[in-house]
């Protein structure tokens, strides 16, 4: 069976890869839960200095694997690698290009740093599917781009470009697609030459202000989960997808 992350290592740069491109990198449960072990053990492992997260192929997330979609039922997988992102104490940089949607965008919000390539095409489509967003991502959107910003992309989950993910400052730098990588691993590559004892304790007082509003959007967002999926707004809109048909949320029983 082909690898779902497929993993690189050279100079402590651990280069983490999305492998599932025929379903543009999107998550089944074994995906989610072998990325959380590849971040777990990086953690642990003093030969990583420094994790890069890309995708095969042209994109880099779907997010969740709408084929797959009942493994959100009961304890859904994608909590084991919001716990390991959470807590990956080395500096870990995206290189994002092609789609990043739902879960597939809201996991770079963890990242320190993030590359995007020309073909960004980003999402947040989580009011869309009548369910809650995931990963912190209604307490870290806030904090990378301000309330404001976060409001308006979360509540209309339009598509962002390249162009604005960058200026909002969801993104650190727009790159060309086919220089995307090499730019990243180049930074990371620097990053790696310094002490990873100073980079850790830098991440950490970095990310200290926001430990507690961390944790208290992954609970909200874990009980508006429990309240929304399944719900008559979520069902509506996943056979909407699969009818291929705009779903219609105002006649619904409630």
């Amino acid at each position: 069976m082909e690898k779902t992350i497929i993993t690189e290592q050279k100079d402590g740069v651990l280069l983490l890869t999305l492998n599932r491109p025929e379903r543009k990198n999107a998550f089944d449960r074994a995906q989610w839960k072998a990325l959380a072990a590849e971040l777990d053990a990086a953690r642990e492992d003093d030969g990583v200095i420094v994790a890069l997260i890309t995708g095969a192929g042209g994109d880099f997330s779907a997010g969740q694997d709408l084929a797959d979609f009942s493994d959100l039922v009961d304890e859904p997988a994608y909590r084991i690698c919001e716990r390991a992102l959470v807590d990956f104490d080395k500096p870990l940089i995206g290189a994002v290009r092609g789609v990043a949607v739902g879960g597939g965008a809201t996991m770079l919000f963890h990242c320190d740093i993030v590359y995007v390539g020309e073909s960004l095409r980003m999402r947040l489509p989580f009011t869309a599917l009548g369910i809650s967003p995931e990963f912190a991502s209604t307490y870290m959107l806030q904090a990378l781009i301000g309330p404001r910003r976060a409001a308006e992309l979360m509540l209309t989950a339009e598509w962002i470009d390249a162009e604005r993910a960058v200026e909002t400052g969801i993104a650190s730098r727009g790159c060309k697609d086919d220089e995307l990588l090499e730019e990243a691993m180049a930074r990371a590559a620097e990053i790696a030459r310094l002490p990873l004892a100073s980079l850790r304790e830098a991440k950490r007082s970095l990310r200290a202000v926001h430990g507690a509003g961390i944790e208290a959007a992954l609970r909200v967002e874990r009980e508006s989960m429990e309240r929304q999926l399944g719900g008559p707004e979520n069902t509506e809109a996943i056979q909407a997808i699969m009818e291929k048909r705009q779903p219609d949320f105002r006649n619904l029983k409630r």
